[in-house]
């Protein structure tokens, strides 16, 4: 009987495999190994941390560190649906916080959380530049502005 997560996985280690071989001997190389590294696993699972630290001959210590301080770095699955919430000035003002509220209770996740369904990830964010929209949520490059709880549960009935 195949397995087709078997075929996914091998695919993955293959594609991880090109990477390395791109970037060998190159100074320089772990930050863009773990952008492709996490382009192609869809975060960076810590046995692929090993396994860069291992081929860069560099402390586990090291991959893991620069991982966790870029926020463009995920050690978690994501969902297929990141939804990022303002937190900005405007945005706080005009009642933010109630629509986050109102988004974690319709997905039962809280923040940097994802669904059990891998179905979507629930973020915070400083600003995402609207504004005059406040207060604006973005689920994947879709913006939603002038927001109000009640809103919420028909935007996100169109990702499920």
């Amino acid at each position: 009987m195949s397995n087709c997560n078997c075929h996914q996985e091998e695919g993955k280690r293959e594609a991880l495999e090109r990477a390395f071989e791109r970037y060998a001997g190159q100074r320089g190389a772990l930050i863009p190994l773990l952008q492709e590294a996490q382009e192609i696993y869809g975060y960076l699972p810590a046995e692929v941390l090993r396994e860069i630290a291992r081929r860069l001959k560099i402390p586990f210590s090291q991959v893991f560190g620069v991982a966790t301080f870029y926020a463009q770095f995920h050690l978690k699955p994501r969902g297929r649906n990141v939804i990022r919430i303002c937190q900005g000035t405007a945005c706080h003002v005009r009642g933010a916080s109630r629509v986050f509220e109102a988004v974690s209770q319709a997905l039962g996740v809280g923040r940097n959380e994802t669904t059990p369904d891998l179905r979507f990830t629930l973020e915070t964010v400083a600003c995402l530049g609207s504004c005059g929209l406040a207060p604006v949520m973005m689920i994947n490059e879709d913006t939603y502005g002038r927001l109000t709880p009640e809103k919420v549960s028909g935007i996100l009935e169109k990702y499920k």
